[in-house]
């Protein structure tokens, strides 16, 4: 008679990438007959997915870890930090075992020796995988690692060089997502423009016709599934005036995920990346509809008074729908550590607060002006009283949120067109059309 299956609890830390590596985690447990819970008190096991990209994320894994065992005495953790077992192993000897980031094989290894069950029932695995999005929009996974050399970063220390997933397989999984009802893609990678780059842009087959592995060719190839396609992490190369070109043709939507982290020729210099106002500029003139998502850094060592003023005006020049921002912090293993001048606390707070005061009027202002605007837009979220979602114009889970009123009807997934009559510096406020 076939035994209870053991129930595995995960504890999620970290970016998109991350959860893709989980996806693949929990569809093998699942084709093998565990149980899934999403906590851990009544958990057989705990798996922690942990982040180590900042010192608070290595801390919040830390105590994540620490949270687990003192839950049960079968904690495995796999992710980013993993990558550093030395650190978690120090910090907590009685974890049973540690892996790096996409480990899958490794994870399933350790949940084996130190769980084993016998005579389980297998469950039916859907072609696309268990997705831990919801069902209307997926990640999809191009390329892992990084080749760039940032020097605030440590992503090629832990997730590898840049690995890039051939261009049949990608669209594969693409077509097997759009099946299963998924109403669109972000397609993600730590460098998403150098895609193919690491294997000379290798021709690839899907369905029965040669592509190049190159961002371009595969977000036209994505294009053709009638469905959204947003591209996100793309890090400014060349190629990207390609990308705008299948923009302005609707071919993908108008949504430009670009972290520049600063304006300072002298900083990015430090940082050892590219930037200038002029490519966006161009890429605006290019398609009107653009919308723009960045990332900034404050605070980076020998930022000066002169160079944040450089990075305000810069922001107030290029009016970003979307911002992220952060004030620097070392990151063990970062070449950026070893810089002299480091910026004091406080300073940096203040600047980070006086970016994020400037973009807030930036929002106000561009928010306001899409006032009687009519949108498709697609619903994340609906209740007896009201309906969530969010247009080509924000990226689901992290930009500005459209809220409908007297929207019951509505289900996650449908796509509904509506006139955008309100909005703050924060979201919108809509109602449907006729």
């Amino acid at each position: 008679m076939p035994q209870t299956p053991a129930k595995i609890g995960f504890i999620s830390l970290g970016c998109a990438n991350a959860l893709i590596d989980e996806e693949v985690i929990i569809t093998q447990l699942h084709s093998k007959g565990y149980a899934i819970t999403p906590d851990y008190e009544d958990a057989d096991m705990v798996v922690v997915n942990s982040c180590g990209f900042t010192a608070a994320a290595v801390d919040e894994s830390l105590e994540a870890i620490g949270e687990a065992l003192n839950e049960t005495s079968k904690v495995i953790v796999t992710g980013c930090l993993g990558a550093k077992a030395d650190i978690i192993q120090q910090a907590h000897p009685q974890v049973l075992a540690v892996s790096g980031p996409h480990s899958a094989n490794a994870v399933m290894k350790a949940i084996h020796q130190h769980l084993p069950q016998q005579e389980l029932q297998r469950n039916p695995v859907p072609p696309q995988g268990i997705k831990l999005t919801p069902p209307h929009y997926a990640y999809l996974n191009i390329a892992e690692g990084c080749n760039n050399q940032c020097s605030f970063c440590v992503v090629p220390a832990l997730r590898g060089e840049l690995c890039s997933r051939a261009i049949g397989d990608v669209m594969q999984e693409a077509e097997q997502l759009a099946d299963a009802g998924v109403r669109e893609l972000l397609v993600i990678a730590q460098d998403s423009a150098a895609y193919g780059s690491d294997i000379n842009h290798r021709t690839s087959f899907w369905g029965g016709r040669p592509l190049k592995t190159r961002l371009a060719e595969l977000a036209s190839a994505l294009g053709e599934l009638d469905i959204w396609i947003r591209l996100h992490n793309l890090y400014p190369h060349s190629q990207l005036d390609e990308i705008i070109a299948l923009m302005a043709e609707d071919k993908i939507l108008p949504y430009l995920d670009i972290p520049l982290q600063h304006a300072s020729s002298r900083i990015l210099k430090a940082m050892n990346r590219p930037g200038s106002l002029a490519q966006l500029h161009k890429w605006r003139q290019a398609c009107p509809d653009l919308v723009m998502h960045s990332n900034f850094m404050v605070g980076f060592p020998g930022e000066t008074d002169d160079d944040f003023e450089q990075l305000l005006e810069f922001i107030s020049a290029a009016k970003f729908d979307h911002i992220d921002a952060f004030a620097y912090s070392n990151i063990d293993g970062a070449s950026a550590n070893r810089l002299p001048n480091h910026v004091a606390e406080e300073l940096k707070q203040e600047r980070l607060e006086r970016l994020m005061e400037l973009q807030q009027e930036i929002n106000a202002a561009k928010l306001h002006r899409r006032i009687g605007q009519t949108l498709a837009i697609l619903i994340d979220e609906s209740d007896r009283e009201q309906a969530v979602g969010h247009s080509y114009a924000e990226a689901p889970e992290s930009d500005s949120q459209i809220f409908l009123e007297d929207a019951a009807d509505l289900s996650p997934g449908d796509m509904v067109s509506a006139t955008i009559i309100e909005a703050d510096e924060h979201n919108l406020w809509a109602e449907l059309t006729d």
